[in-house]
């Protein structure tokens, strides 16, 4: 994974190297310059220029810092479903996805397949959307295109290159709506490819019974 990786980001400087009027410390997206050394958002690089930014470019990246510890819980809060909301499941993809405890057994499943991140990229897209501050909006636009967006993120979500290209120009101003198309997308692609499986599955099954029996019971 490391070498794929060191791979990549050598044919993307050089891609960057060959745009032209860019220069090997420039990089570009939607327009928006950086003075990040790597053609890359992430600014993962360890080359001595980082070291000589100014406290204006560092504010930045303390402030993603902050923003980052405040990492998505492994699930949301929410009661324990009822067997009518569980039921209510298989009717409809967006049943399952408008409560929390669905989508916290949908992501726990989503988890078993290795395919989380979209339910965190999609879950990201409703945090980005309940925000009002500029500043905070543009950080967390940036983060979530660093994490979901970036060919250089292990977390990267399957999206074309259609929406790719709208993300890049929202980027010069980011707004709350900024991965609308792409939240689309996945959760199209969610409820399409891994909702039915996830219908199929033994985990929605054995909580089905069990609310069965519970039911019964009382």
């Amino acid at each position: 994974m490391g070498s794929e990786r060191m791979e990549m980001r050598k044919r993307q400087m050089s891609a960057a190297q060959e745009i032209p009027g860019a220069s090997p410390g420039q990089h570009t997206v939607g327009g928006r310059g950086s003075n990040a050394c790597c053609f890359c958002w992430c600014c993962c690089c360890s080359c001595s220029c980082l070291t000589v930014r100014n406290q204006e470019d560092q504010r930045p990246r303390r402030a993603s810092h902050e923003l980052r510890t405040e990492e998505l819980p492994t699930c949301e809060e929410s009661p324990t479903p009822t067997l009518e909301e569980v039921s209510a499941w298989a009717q409809s993809f967006d049943k399952l996805m408008i409560t929390p405890a669905g989508r916290n057994a949908f992501r726990e499943f989503l988890r078993t397949e290795f395919s989380e991140d979209n339910m965190l990229f999609w879950l990201a897209c409703e945090e980005l959307k309940k925000e009002a501050n500029k500043g905070i909006i543009e950080e967390k636009a940036r983060i979530i295109y660093e994490d979901y967006i970036s060919i250089l993120s292990p977390k990267e979500v399957s999206v074309d290159s259609r929406v790719r290209e709208v993300i890049d120009r929202n980027m010069v101003q980011p707004s709350p709506h900024t991965f609308d198309d792409a939240q689309l997308q996945i959760y199209t692609l969610m409820h399409r490819d891994s909702y039915p499986r996830f219908m199929n599955s033994a985990l929605y099954k054995d909580l089905l019974r069990s609310l069965s029996e519970k039911s019964v019971e009382a």
